[in-house]
């Protein structure tokens, strides 16, 4: 049986690769509910946007860096880089599980800024 990191992972990397529906499918529990303050809360409506966002921007990447697992939650922290618009973030999403599934979601994104003076970077 697959761990929930990995089943995080594979959600987030098959829905930033367009997979959406996909990803839904497999891992996403019926009550799943999301903290996105740029979107209403309920499963579909992320789902929708999701699919949007791949639809318009096909050439994103999406590198997980670190997953943590604890008890019902996994931390995800990624590497986005949106081609389109020439933008990086680094991303942590932080999903709680039910029975298996996903059935909540949080996410923070910030821009990786092009003269960071970190040498470590953001990960």
């Amino acid at each position: 049986m697959a761990s929930k990191a990995d089943i995080a992972t594979e959600f987030l990397s098959l829905c930033a690769s367009g997979k959406v529906r996909e990803a839904y499918d497999r891992h996403v529990a019926e009550n799943f509910r999301h903290h996105n303050a740029y979107f209403p809360g309920d499963r579909d409506a992320l789902l929708t946007a999701m699919e949007q966002s791949a639809q318009s921007e096909p050439n994103k990447s999406f590198t997980v860096r670190q997953t943590i697992e604890s008890a019902d939650r996994v931390a995800v922290m990624s590497h986005l880089r949106r081609a389109q618009v020439d933008l990086e973030y680094a991303v942590v999403h932080i999903l709680r599980f039910e029975q298996g599934r996903i059935a909540e979601m949080w996410d923070v994104a910030q821009e990786i800024p092009r003269d960071s003076p970190n040498q470590l970077g953001m990960f």
